[in-house]
């Protein structure tokens, strides 16, 4: 029996450390870590490691449910993965394990919790956004990619995907710039 560690942030300005250090102190053996969103599955490369190398009797941990997923379902579907492969999950805080029924049942709830905390979220920082516009002072979101750089590539005959490659984004964010331009 294994006791596996999963921490995660939502963005790569937040820190990992506090996780990472509360799971090895828990007796995690392995502890993986990523920087990215939890509102679905979809990049996350270390939760898809994890999973893929638990065996029955297993132990997945983490420090918050929040940290494992936002979405209710998708926190159940991981909760079925782990009973498909004969190992549970274990929250610190507060402490739940799927174990036994009433665990699953706390999960449950804390899981729609999660959700509703999400939706939340996104409802303040929509209120914000448009309070914002309405005061004018409202500029969008940061630019990730010089907008000159991906236009001076084309231009050179590089297609959407050389430049993606190139610059480490997705060509839909390329084709984005280029439809604009």
């Amino acid at each position: 029996m294994a006791r596996i560690g999963y921490a995660r942030v939502s963005s790569t300005s937040q820190d990992l450390q506090t996780q990472t250090e509360r799971l090895k102190a828990e007796g995690c053996e392995i502890v993986r870590s990523e920087k990215v969103s939890g509102a679905s599955r979809e990049g996350r490369s270390e939760l898809a490691t994890v999973l893929e190398f638990l065996r029955p009797s297993d132990e997945l941990v983490v420090v918050r449910l929040d940290r494992l997923g936002r979405s209710t379902r998708d926190v159940l579907n991981l909760v079925h993965e782990l009973d498909s492969k004969g190992a549970f999950l274990t929250v610190l805080e507060p402490h739940v394990t799927t174990k036994g029924p009433t665990g699953r049942m706390v999960l449950t709830v804390l899981g729609m919790v999660a959700e509703m905390e999400l939706g939340f979220i996104k409802d303040r920082q929509k209120t914000g956004i448009e309070r914002a516009k309405a005061e004018g002072v409202y500029t969008g979101g940061k630019r990730r990619i010089d907008r000159e750089t991906v236009l001076a590539m084309k231009a050179e005959g590089q297609g959407p995907s050389a430049i993606a490659k190139a610059l480490g984004v997705s060509r839909m964010q390329i084709h984005r710039i280029l439809t604009q331009a």
